[in-house]
């Protein structure tokens, strides 16, 4: 007893050593810094950190002057701290774009919007096929005793009544499918969307972005195999002429629709043909995840890699909310945006890790993980050297005391965060992660979203999730949402700054105890197929 006694004075005397070196350091962190930092990232003058946008590319101008000021090597395209990733814009054409029934013509615009950003012509029969959601694990197949193959499917736009998104597992195409894609899989030569009051209302908002702003894409995400059709929204006008004659009526399918219902499917009369074509003008833009190297000390270890990041980006410009159209995203992710900053410098003006650091500004985040899924694809060091990835993902918000709103009942508390994944792949990671913790700040780590079958998704929803996709262990650090989760209220003045500086210092301390640690995190756990499959 003596002698364990002895060795686990010894281990806390070490662990209390290296914690003191790590917050010696970590100390240069502050709230008036991430507070400087951030007051410029979210400024109007980004317009939103839209992806591409000109405000992001200042964003990363600002971050790369940061990196070049603070000595940190550039790993990007040419000597750059830019990762270029090319994207392709594809704006509706007018001009070129039209649809008929039986002879009769609709324009764009007035009678008709295309629900997808790419060029195509359907023409065929018709079959009304309700919402248009296969749920086998709700007994919901709208599609049995009907033929789609060759025919224009007509669907409800939304889930069906007692159906939310929360609700639907299962593998994809096989144990569900939302309407285009079942379409698409089993034949279809294109689909027609009956609006509902969301889209009837945002019409003229979306007509005008598909002609002048168009969407866009990641040229090397599309696969010549990909299977697609093309597909409008109808506008009342449209639907009459759909439904002309039919069993059911328009108005009696649009009305059953808005609360959830749906007339049971059927094909509509033989006789009846509708046909349409999306032209689409398609021209070539940039953006970049911005990226950055300290290198290790140690001769052998600094060929492997701890990586932090953030996305930079938010949503843009939006629908405007008691005067203000610009989303600036100071929370979502600012606050990410600016602890990986405040990282960077602290190891940048501290001493060296053994291992080297990979800090990554990923853009894209918020049109779907593009520039984490883009740098897996494209690694800038090689993938199996990066022993764990620390994501950072609105950590700038705390639960006020006092504070009834149902839309902040899961903000976390001045003291705790949310960790997600630390302990999913590898039993290591997460010792280090509560050891570092508790032997300098103490924060409540919070693990109520520590599950990938929790129903909010998060471990899906930020770029870590790219990474444990390769097999490398994650934590995710985050604060919750809130009521000004992507609105024009999500502004730098409601930032925590000395909560966050807390939680910045911790994830500091954490990648320097990683990065000088005398093994890797072992990957002891392998997340279900599922969750890794593309």
């Amino acid at each position: 007893m003596k002698k364990a006694g002895f060795i686990l004075t010894l281990l806390g005397i070490l662990v209390t050593a290296s914690a003191h070196g790590q917050g010696k350091n970590a100390n240069s962190i502050t709230a008036a810094q991430l507070r400087d930092y951030l007051t410029f990232i979210a400024a109007d003058e980004m317009e939103g950190r839209d992806t591409p946008s000109r405000g992001l590319n200042t964003a990363a101008k600002f971050l790369a002057t940061n990196l070049s000021r603070w000595g940190l090597k550039p790993v990007g395209d040419e000597g750059t701290y830019f990762q270029k990733i090319t994207l392709q814009r594809r704006r509706t054409d007018p001009a070129q774009t039209r649809a008929e029934v039986n002879g009769r013509s609709f324009n764009f615009g007035v009678d008709f919007l295309n629900r997808e950003p790419a060029p195509g012509t359907a023409s065929g029969a018709l079959v009304y096929v309700g919402h248009g959601w296969l749920i086998k694990a709700k007994d919901i197949n709208p599609y049995a005793g009907l033929d789609i193959k060759d025919k224009i499917v007509v669907f409800l736009s939304g889930l069906p009544k007692g159906i939310s998104f929360r609700e639907i597992r299962g593998r994809q195409g096989e144990d569900l499918a939302a309407p285009m894609t079942y379409a698409a899989k089993h034949g279809a030569k294109g689909a027609i969307a009956i609006p509902n009051f969301q889209s009837l209302a945002t019409w003229e908002r979306n007509r005008r972005n598909a002609v002048a702003n168009g969407s866009v894409v990641v040229e090397k995400f599309q696969q010549s195999n990909d299977v697609s059709i093309p597909a409008i929204t109808a506008s009342p006008r449209l639907l009459n002429a759909l439904f002309e004659g039919e069993k059911e009526s328009a108005t009696a399918i649009f009305n059953r629709g808005l609360g959830g219902e749906a007339v049971a499917p059927f094909e509509l009369r033989p006789d009846k043909k509708a046909s349409f074509v999306i032209g689409i003008q398609s021209d070539q833009v940039f953006t970049q995840n911005v990226v950055a190297v300290l290198e290790g000390s140690d001769a052998k270890l600094k060929n492997e890699y701890v990586a932090i990041g953030a996305h930079y980006d938010h949503v843009g410009i939006g629908t405007p909310a008691q005067g203000d159209s610009i989303y600036n995203g100071a929370d979502d992710d600012g606050s990410g945006t600016v602890a990986v900053m405040a990282i960077a410098e602290a190891f940048a003006r501290g001493p060296r890790p053994k291992r080297s650091i990979l800090f990554v500004w990923h853009c894209g985040e918020e049109k779907g993980l593009w520039g984490s899924r883009y740098l897996m694809e494209n690694p800038l060091v090689p993938l199996p050297q990066i022993v764990a990835q620390l994501n950072i993902d609105m950590i700038g918000r705390s639960k006020k005391d006092g504070d009834a709103n149902s839309e902040n009942a899961e903000l976390t508390g001045a003291n705790e965060v949310y960790v997600i994944g630390s302990k999913m792949m590898s039993t290591d990671l997460g010792v280090v992660s509560e050891r570092v913790n508790k032997s300098y700040f103490n924060l409540t780590f919070n693990y109520k979203y520590d599950d990938p079958n929790d129903p909010n998704r998060f471990f899906f929803r930020s770029d870590h999730f790219n990474y444990a996709q390769k097999g490398i262990p994650i934590i995710f650090y985050f604060s919750g949402v809130h009521e000004d989760y992507h609105q024009a209220s999500d502004s730098s003045d409601k930032i925590d700054y000395q909560r966050m500086e807390k939680i910045t210092r911790t994830i500091y301390a954490t990648a320097w105890e990683l990065a000088n640690a005398k093994s890797r995190p072992k990957v002891d756990k392998k997340l279900p197929a599922e969750l890794t499959a593309n």
